[in-house]
């Protein structure tokens, strides 16, 4: 940068002041002290006020110009499509079916009583024994009272006695009537007396079928005492399976009043399910059915039968106060292996009807019938135009129903009603043509 005008000045006039002072006295080095300090100061301002022109210089100089960025343009976007959620009919095998919880028992067993009074002298079989019908399982020892015996025996010979004498009497009777009856032809007899015969052959006619009435009573008491002598075993009244014993050797025995069984005979083979269904659904049942059942024991199994029979009362203590009833419906089932046993829980289904290759519908999606007990669906198809349909049923359970009418495989029905299309969002301040 060249000097200006003003620092040449100073720059010149220190120059003349240099050559001027004289270096001689000291007067002179003083002022010349003074004057060499007066020039520095000099420079000092000269350098402030050169930085402060250059300064002004630069600030007064004009920015360069800021190129303009065109903004950019937001296109509105496209709307965004309506969305539809729909099921889709298909084919399929549907079930109607009605389930409820059961028991085992026994399907035919029969029980085994002492026929006369007496002590067991032995039991032959136990619990879970397979024993033949007619086989012997207990013998008894009677113990028949001694002195009813002898009673009943002298008692016999008393009226065997009693009926010889009322023989005699009426053999005599007989005679003195056909005595009489000669002499009341001969005329040589009284009327009365021929009377009197006759009514006595008749008395002792009378006195001898009452003795005999009464020894038939006497030999049937002994005949009874005599079949209770040999009564002193008894016998399986079926072939089967021991599930219930009751005697013990030792033990006493009668026969009135009823005594309780001694022993218990079943049948497994087969095996009879008690399933307790609920009024709303014992309805649907008919004899015949198919029912199938599970069990907890054979987890993964299924047992089938026949129902034989819906009982027409409700089970015990239900129905009553309010509650719901439920009815005993009863099936068979065999049990060739015994796998199954009496008391065993049973989960049993029964079959009310089936379709195979229908066409199917969620049974969620259907609303309240009409009147003629139809339903209504909104179906939608490839160009997104929904239309209503009127549907007739048929089987149906808890998840899908059968669609007689109505629909095909393949139609799409709305799982609700149609949507409205969504409105387009308005354009930003940034859509805007630029300045």
């Amino acid at each position: 940068m060249m000097p200006s005008a003003n620092q040449t000045c100073i720059f010149d006039a220190m120059t003349v002041n240099n050559m001027t002072t004289p270096p001689d006295d000291a007067g002179a080095a003083a002022r010349a002290s003074g004057i060499l300090r007066r020039p520095v100061l000099v420079v000092a301002v000269a350098l402030v006020l050169s930085a402060g022109a250059v300064l002004a210089q630069v600030l007064q100089q004009a920015p360069p110009p800021v190129p303009l960025v065109p903004k950019p343009v937001v296109r509105a976007p496209a709307p965004a499509p309506v969305k539809f959620d729909t099921v889709t009919v298909q084919r399929g095998d549907i079930m109607q079916t009605v389930d409820a919880a059961g028991k085992l028992q026994l399907y035919k067993y029969a029980d085994a009583n002492a026929q006369s009074a007496g002590r067991i002298k032995d039991v032959l079989v136990a619990v879970g024994d397979t024993v033949k019908a007619g086989a012997i399982v207990i013998e008894i020892t009677p113990t028949l009272q001694p002195a009813k015996a002898e009673s009943n025996r002298a008692q016999m010979a008393r009226l065997e006695a009693e009926l010889a004498d009322q023989r005699a009497q009426m053999d005599f009777a007989e005679l003195q009537f056909k005595r009489q009856t000669q002499l009341k032809a001969q005329n040589a007899t009284r009327e009365e007396n021929f009377e009197s015969s006759k009514m006595s052959m008749s008395s002792a006619s009378a006195r001898v079928d009452s003795i005999n009435a009464q020894i038939r009573q006497v030999e049937a008491t002994l005949k009874i005492d005599q079949d209770s002598r040999q009564h002193t075993q008894v016998m399986a009244p079926i072939s089967g399976t021991v599930v219930a014993l009751n005697a013990r050797q030792g033990q006493t025995v009668n026969t009135l009043p009823a005594p309780a069984p001694l022993m218990r005979i079943a049948d497994l083979t087969k095996m009879t399910v008690q399933a307790r269904v609920a009024e709303i659904d014992v309805t649907h049942l008919r004899r015949g059915m198919t029912a199938t059942f599970t069990t907890p024991g054979y987890p993964g199994q299924r047992w089938a039968g026949k129902l034989r029979q819906v009982l027409p009362v409700p089970a015990d203590g239900t129905g009553e106060h309010g509650k719901q009833a439920f009815y005993n419906v009863l099936f068979e089932v065999d049990n060739a292996q015994q796998q199954l046993m009496s008391g065993m829980s049973a989960q049993v289904r029964f079959l009310v009807a089936n379709a195979k290759d229908a066409v199917l519908l969620p049974v969620a999606l259907l609303g309240q019938p009409d009147d003629d007990d139809l339903y209504s669906v909104n179906v939608i198809d490839d160009q997104l135009k929904v239309s209503a349909r009127t549907l007739k049923i048929g089987i149906q359970n808890k998840q899908q129903v059968q669609i007689v009418s109505g629909l095909a495989p393949g139609d799409k029905v709305l799982t609700g009603a149609p949507p409205a299309p969504k409105p387009a969002p308005a354009s930003s301040p940034a859509s805007k043509a630029a300045p």
